[in-house]
């Protein structure tokens, strides 16, 4: 009797696995990853400058609708996974791919240091302190890049 016991911990953990996995697979991934933006324009917004920099100004929907097609990325200093993403959008920027940025609930001194550790591909970074725009997009969390066409 004492044996039974002592595997009913394996047993119930692998049956938490085993149910786990059954409802991964019935996800169809495409779809949960799918902008609900696509084909619509991207709400209107205006976001200061994040780095007191005129090289880096704030950030506005209108920049979005001057005809050339741009990327917008949603990032954190404080976000692992950009850490991982900036080599790839550096060599974007450098091959002429027009970058710009919201920095979510971040501050300047953070973000600075970010940039100068991992490179700057950013055109334009707009401070979203409150996750407004973020939601606004249906951007799910950072980072998360779009790809607008010149028409907003």
């Amino acid at each position: 009797m004492k044996k039974i016991w002592l595997w009913l911990p394996f047993l119930f953990f692998a049956g938490l696995l085993t149910t786990m996995a059954s409802h991964l697979q019935g996800q169809d991934r495409a779809e949960a990853h799918q902008s609900k933006l696509i084909g619509k324009p991207i709400p209107n917004f205006s976001l200061p400058a994040m780095l007191n920099d005129p090289n880096h100004p704030g950030l506005g929907s209108a920049t979005f609708r001057q005809g050339q097609p741009r990327l917008l990325n949603f990032f954190a200093s404080w976000c692992i996974p950009c850490i991982a993403e900036a080599p790839h959008l550096l060599r974007l920027a450098k091959m002429g791919v027009p970058i710009d940025a919201v920095a979510i609930r971040d501050k300047p001194v953070d973000v600075a240091r970010f940039l100068r550790r991992h490179g700057n591909p950013y055109d334009r970074i707009g401070s979203d302190p409150t996750s407004h725009v973020q939601i606004a997009m249906g951007a799910s969390g950072v980072p998360e890049t779009f790809v607008i066409d010149g028409r907003g």
